[in-house]
């Protein structure tokens, strides 16, 4: 059986076009495990700090990165907990900090649910705690973090 010139194109185009079907169908499933990404539940623990910092601003980040990195270290792994650590002297430190209103070293619980930021200022906490009381500031961040994770 022969085939003509014009049932070649025909066949070819529909090949060409069965093929573009599967592949697109592959972009919608793509979409699908994104959307249930976003449902995830992330904490980042933002310390914003200028470029000269005083003792306890240096404790406040010392110890916020040491809790993060030991207590939540499988959360950590799971990309479901993140320490950022904030230079506001930087362009791109300061463009961040105005999203958040700081202006000074500062610390910043956020929690990412569903798509939706919620946010708790624990800066008065820190300056009050991370150099002159550890423990104490070292369990409630833990707490909070925990708190935000659920």
């Amino acid at each position: 059986m022969k085939t003509s010139n014009t049932q070649m194109k025909k066949i070819c185009l529909l090949t060409i076009m069965t093929l573009m079907c599967f592949s697109l169908s592959g972009f919608s499933q793509k979409k699908v495990i994104t959307k249930k990404s976003v449902n995830k539940t992330v904490v980042e623990v933002l310390y914003f700090h200028g470029k000269q910092r005083c003792p306890t601003c240096i404790a406040i980040g010392d110890n916020s990165i040491d809790v993060v990195n030991k207590d939540f270290a499988k959360q950590v792994k799971a990309g479901q907990v993140k320490f950022k650590e904030i230079d506001i002297s930087t362009p791109k430190g300061e463009e961040i900090a105005d999203k958040y209103s700081v202006s000074w070293s500062s610390l910043y619980l956020t929690q990412w649910k569903n798509g939706k930021e919620k946010r708790y200022d624990m800066t008065r906490f820190g300056f009050e705690n991370a150099r002159s009381n550890t423990q104490a500031f070292r369990t409630g961040l833990k707490n909070k973090i925990i708190q935000f994770l659920k």
